[in-house]
């Protein structure tokens, strides 16, 4: 069976006021920022199902059947819930220095904070759900994030070569990375100032004049000094990790995956992004939210992390696979000329499909158009067919998931 899924609009600051309303068929900009569009289960922003008319919140279904809606094994395996989080993201401004736990992390914590009757509506509660939050996702258009700790070398040849940021060379002396980090992360608001804001005086005339590329570090800090200034003029220690993390591009088509414990940001621009079913984040700067520094350092990743992009791997000459080890979800992208016809058995889970251009019919007989999105139960056979060019984007859960 296939049914219409309705996904859900979340309306964070850093969102654009164009992409996501585009995509929906609105012919005017939002007066509020569009961030993410959810499709999922996550009580964050559950999304519904039509049934005769009638919108069905999907969590409210799954709980009820999860054999139908999400399939013995993979019911099974995820404890009667939606694997995977599939979401549409616009990032007009640089989102969170952040990182997420393992599962065995997700589990202690969240635990923990129930133990200690946190409520999770708290700013300070971290652990929002007991599971893990690997993620992968592919460039809609020229996107530019943060991924991973550079090596030692290169850490301690960036510090040189900004002059402000000299003075850290003598906490790196043993190029010790998490200790540097640390130290960043501790040091007292009057010492973060003390480097940073001569930095800000000094990007800022170059920043305007249009002389920093955004293939530089300083382009980004300069950016955050302007987006996340804090109380007072003081200046969000944030800023340091831009320095101390690569810089990656990704093109247009090409993904990146971010396991548990790599700190990452995402920088600019549109991506399709998949997920564990999970809202665990421990941030590290650039953001008003909550910053749990202990948390934060004792998940991550400090070995270098270069950014290794997925190019895809082509199923057939439709659908293309950005693989990653996640057991959770297998993200793949359609893309059927005009008059193509194109058949395959959703697996063992459930599958959405999201047009984001074009217009397909299902074998229901009901089109879909751009924006709008479509869930199989499992072992559901489907067979689409492209009245224009489209493109689709895929959710699934892997075989043996």
């Amino acid at each position: 069976m296939i049914y219409r899924l309705l996904p859900r609009l979340q309306h964070y600051d850093w969102g654009g006021f164009r992409f996501l309303p585009e995509l929906l068929g609105q012919s005017a900009p939002s007066e509020r920022p569009c961030a993410e569009l959810w499709m999922g289960a996550h009580p964050g922003a559950p999304a519904a199902i039509l049934l005769d008319d009638r919108e069905a919140p999907l969590p409210e279904l799954i709980a009820a059947d999860p054999q139908r809606w999400l399939g013995g094994s993979v019911s099974e395996r995820f404890e009667g819930q939606l694997p995977f989080l599939f979401k549409i993201l616009d990032v007009r401004k640089m989102l969170s220095i952040q990182a997420h736990p393992t599962i065995e992390k997700a589990r202690e914590g969240f635990r923990r904070e129930n133990e200690q009757g946190i409520p999770f509506t708290a700013a300070h509660r971290v652990y929002k759900d007991p599971n893990h939050k690997p993620e992968v996702m592919a460039a809609l258009s020229d996107f530019w994030l943060l991924h991973g700790f550079k090596s030692p070398q290169d850490i301690e040849s960036e510090l040189a070569r900004v002059p402000e940021l000299r003075p850290l060379l003598e906490h790196f002396s043993h190029r010790d990375t998490a200790a540097l980090y640390r130290h960043l992360m501790l040091m007292p608001q009057s010492e973060v100032d003390a480097l940073l804001l001569p930095l800000r005086e000094r990007l800022e005339p170059l920043f305007v004049a249009g002389e920093l590329p955004k293939s530089s570090p300083d382009y980004w800090a300069a950016l955050a000094f302007r987006d996340f200034e804090l109380p007072g003029g003081h200046c969000d220690r944030g800023i340091f990790s831009i320095y101390l993390l690569h810089l990656a591009h990704i093109p247009q088509g090409q993904g990146i995956f971010q396991a548990a414990g790599v700190p990452h940001a995402y920088l600019e621009g549109q991506n399709v992004e998949l997920m564990a079913n999970s809202d665990n984040v421990f941030r590290g700067g650039l953001t008003p939210k909550y910053i749990a520094v202990e948390e934060l350092l004792d998940n991550l990743v400090f070995e270098p992390t270069p950014p290794r992009l997925i190019e895809g791997s082509s199923l057939n000459e439709v659908e293309t696979v950005y693989p990653t080890p996640a057991p959770d979800f297998e993200l793949s992208r359609l893309e059927l000329p005009a008059g193509t016809d194109y058949s395959f058995t959703a697996g063992a889970g459930p599958e959405m499909l999201i047009v984001m251009q074009g217009e397909v019919t299902a074998d229901t007989g009901e089109v879909f158009h751009q924006g709008e999105v479509m869930y199989l139960l499992p072992e559901t056979e489907c067979r689409l067919q492209a009245a224009a060019h489209s493109v689709l984007f895929k959710a699934a859960v892997p075989w043996g998931g």
